[in-house]
């Protein structure tokens, strides 16, 4: 399925949409599996616990971050591609981080759970067919289809690479 119109998400995700190259949501989580492992495999153990300035995630609390919003968009995508009516509440990661306690977690720990949540990610949205995938539900109050979902996952992941190199590395 091609990327999402305009229409087809809130504004604030089409930052995310735009760093996913290529049009076709199958063989973008493809081709992304294979980054994922390669970036994961970049972080050093010397970096875990790096913040960049005062107040700032750690490397494994980025990494636990994403871990969550990619269960929550997965979730958010199953839940309307099921048809249930009713609309998702939205997802404060600040809340979430601040009593997500990563301190007990090795850095590998973290890479091995974002890789088996990713690989969960991409079998639920191969299994969805193109109707699914248009289907439309609300979740933080906005409209969004599964489609975009699919996108907004593949580029927030894409979003944290970037701050990954520039901030972490």
């Amino acid at each position: 399925m091609a990327k999402p119109l305009s229409t087809d998400h809130p504004p604030y995700f089409k930052k995310y949409i735009d760093l996913v190259s290529g049009d076709e949501i199958q063989e973008a989580f493809k081709t992304q599996q294979t980054q994922l492992a390669a970036m994961l495999n970049a972080i050093p153990d010397s970096k875990a616990d790096y913040a960049y300035a005062e107040g700032k995630w750690t490397v494994k609390q980025l990494l636990q971050h994403v871990i969550d919003a990619e269960r929550i968009f997965a979730y958010r995508a199953l839940w309307i591609a099921r048809k249930a009516a009713e609309p998702l509440p939205s997802f404060d990661e600040d809340a979430f981080a601040a009593v997500a306690d990563v301190s007990q977690r090795s850095l590998q720990d973290l890479k091995n759970e974002l890789v088996a949540i990713r690989s969960a990610t991409q079998y639920l949205f191969s299994s969805l067919g193109e109707d699914e995938l248009q289907r439309r539900g609300i979740a933080s109050g906005k409209e969004v289809t599964v489609n975009a979902i699919g996108f907004i996952t593949l580029g927030h992941w894409l979003h944290h690479i970037n701050v990954l190199k520039e901030r972490y590395l």
